[in-house]
This record gives C-alpha cells, structure tokens and sequence, in this order.
C-alpha cells in the first residue's frame, strides 16, 4: 500500500473548503489536464454520503474509468471517497479540514494499491507515487484560488 500525506493552507472556513472540496464541478476544472469528465453517478454539485460519481479521464495515455463512494461524511470536518471500481485494485482518499489561523488546514491521506503485484510496486516506486501526488497537489491549489478569490463553483443540485 502506499500513502500520499498532503497539507495546504487556506484562507478561507472550513465550511467553504470542505463544500468546494466535494464540488463534482470543481472537481472537473481542477483535472483539466486529464480531461476528467464525470460520465455517472452525481453528474454536478455537491456530493453527499453514500454517493457514488464515476470519472472518465486521461492517464498516461488512455481513457480510465473508475467509481469511487462517498463512505465517511461529517461536515465540515471530514470526508472519505473508496474506489468501487477502476484501476487501482483499491484506494480510500481521507479529506480533512482543521480551523487554523483564521483559515482551514486541508489534509489529504490517500492510499492506494496498485494492481499486478510486484510490478504495480516497482511503477509506484518509479512514478505513480509522483504522478498521483502532482494531481493532488494541482487539485487543492485549484480549491485554494476558489476558496480565496470567493469564486463559486458549487452547486446545490
């Protein structure tokens, strides 16, 4: 298994971080990169416990899809997502959004582990720590612009 442990400081409450956090729509400006498009599940706003949202994206080359569920929610302090299916053989993702000095702490806890054994290992090693760990870091610098310029991209559907 492995674990990417992110921390990043915005200026803004922990409500607004956390809703922008579970925004499908935010989501999908913040991995424009990976053309990451939600195809099924809660297609826009915000996402709830026991929801599920699948994403069709582009990594290293090829389309994915995978399905992750909402497993663990209380606001505005934590948040989990759980692969159902996609890539990965698992993955949980812990959001978590501490009050600190007049704004929140986010915190990311993500765990994956990466199918084929020993080589899903080796590509770990290699550059899927790093690739997953970039689109983390380029998806809360996202939430941070929105949550400190006061830019909405939720909505309540």
């Amino acid at each position: 298994m492995t674990t990417i442990y992110l921390n990043t400081f915005v200026l803004a409450t922990p409500e607004t971080v956390f809703d922008l956090s579970r925004s499908v729509d935010l989501h999908q400006i913040s991995t424009k990169q990976t053309h990451e498009k939600v195809i099924a599940g809660r297609m826009s706003g915000l996402i709830e416990l026991g929801e599920s949202v699948t994403w069709r994206a582009k990594h290293f080359g090829f389309f994915q899809e995978l399905t992750s569920r909402i497993t663990a929610f209380e606001m505005p302090h934590t948040f989990t997502d759980e692969m159902v299916s996609g890539a990965f053989k698992s993955f949980k993702h812990i959001h978590k959004f501490e009050p600190m000095n007049n704004g929140t702490n986010m915190i990311d806890i993500f765990t994956f582990v990466s199918p084929l054994g020993i080589l899903g290992k080796l590509a770990d090693y290699l550059f899927l720590k790093r690739y997953m760990e970039n689109l983390l870091i380029n998806r809360n610098l996202v939430i941070k612009e929105y949550a400190e310029n006061g830019e909405c991209a939720l909505k309540n559907n």
